[in-house]
């Protein structure tokens, strides 16, 4: 039976696998707990759609920046039902960042899109992979902003909701977190750099002080291993620390989380894949691990 208030999945890139793999989902029992916000065309009948068209022309693998606003529209549409209650919570399929910045609106990813919406000035984002949890500390930058990026302040906040939220959303008491340092050998004593000492060191020192469970900075090349000890929760300091982690250990399984917001949120771990849009070769593993994700987070 469908539940009082459905999950919310968003389509995505018409010209990528966003929709395939929505369509994939019907007549399975997740179809009876979600509702499809797309394309009807571009979607399986079976499944409950809220009919959002593009006025281009879908060809895949060719997206069209024409249909930037309808995406986004379709995104707004999703937050505001969870917001007002409608739905219990959003997943979303891939958007390709680069097309809808073409269609000249400034957008650097689904996160902080969310967060805007929602007014929030800092979400986190968290990649799951059953009990393996990376979240990050610096989202869409180029490596060389990072450093001045992450400051005592924003770090002590990142931490902040990554220990709410794991306690919140995922019914974690007391979580353990476990900090990467910024620099090779977490700076190795200020010989590989001075953040590590200067900045992270002092702020886990702080809210360890506070009675929070989390220690660092670990080198992350370690911080990730058993040597580390136990954790439910590695914070990466930048993009590329944390994802390559994440997406060996479970690619096309794994899920993005958005934590700090006041909705739940949970997306695939890959792009809009335009290769094989539309040859049907698209595995839904990771949009059924989101919604699964997202209905055990409503549920907690």
């Amino acid at each position: 039976m469908r539940r009082s208030k459905p999950l919310v999945v968003t389509a995505g890139e018409p010209a990528g696998i966003g929709p395939e793999l929505c369509s994939a989902l019907a007549g399975t029992a997740l179809a009876n707990d979600i509702v499809v916000i797309g394309d009807a065309s571009l979607l399986d009948d079976r499944l409950q759609v809220v009919d959002i068209p593009f006025p281009a022309p879908i060809v895949h693998g060719q997206p069209d920046p024409t249909n930037a606003k309808s995406l986004l529209d379709g995104l707004t549409l999703a937050v505001e039902g969870c917001v007002d209650g409608r739905f219990s919570g959003l997943v979303t399929a891939p958007l390709a960042k680069s097309v809808i910045a073409e269609s000249g609106v400034p957008f650097t990813g689904h996160t902080e899109f969310l967060a805007e919406l929602t007014g929030v000035d800092l979400p986190v984002m968290l990649l799951v992979a059953g009990d393996l949890r990376v979240a990050l500390a610096s989202t869409h930058l180029p490596l060389r902003d990072v450093p001045d990026f992450i400051t005592k302040e924003r770090l002590t906040r990142v931490l902040e909701i990554l220990h709410a939220d794991l306690g919140s959303k995922f019914a974690i008491e007391s979580p353990e977190i476990v900090v990467c340092g910024l620099n090779p050998h977490a700076g190795e004593g200020g010989h590989f750099g001075s953040e590590d000492d200067a900045v992270i060191a002092p702020v886990v020192d702080a809210l360890s002080q506070q009675g929070m469970n989390v220690r660092g900075p670990l080198p992350a090349d370690t911080a990730f291993t058993p040597a580390a000890g136990n954790k439910d929760a590695v914070l990466a300091m930048y993009h590329d620390q944390g994802l390559p982690v994440i997406k060996y250990a479970s690619f096309g399984q794994a899920v993005n989380v958005t934590l700090g917001l006041p909705i739940i949120r949970t997306s695939v771990d890959h792009g809009t894949a335009f290769a094989i849009a539309g040859t049907g070769s698209a595995d839904p593993g990771s949009l059924i691990a989101a919604i699964e994700l997202a209905r055990t987070m409503v549920s907690s």
